[in-house]
């Protein structure tokens, strides 16, 4: 998937993923792609409630040997 800007939130725990996230968001423009890379297994569960809270897309979520992918779109 094409993305505008990546995050390395790995080694990080809830809730500074999200944290960083929201910041990185904030750097890219409305429509533009954000891919997350985190190893804290809560980030499933705050990912998916941050794009509802906020209003951005969450487009995918992929776990692969610890390590989870998020792609969230920018309202």
């Amino acid at each position: 998937m094409e993305f505008s800007k990546e995050l390395d939130a790995r080694g990080l725990n809830c809730p500074l993923p999200i944290l960083r996230a929201k910041k990185a968001l904030g750097e890219v423009e409305s429509g533009q792609v954000l891919k997350i890379l985190s190893t804290d297994p809560g980030s499933v569960k705050d990912f998916a409630a941050f794009a509802k809270q906020t209003g951005n897309e969450l487009l995918s979520t992929a776990e692969a040997g610890g390590e989870f992918t998020f792609f969230m779109k920018k309202k």
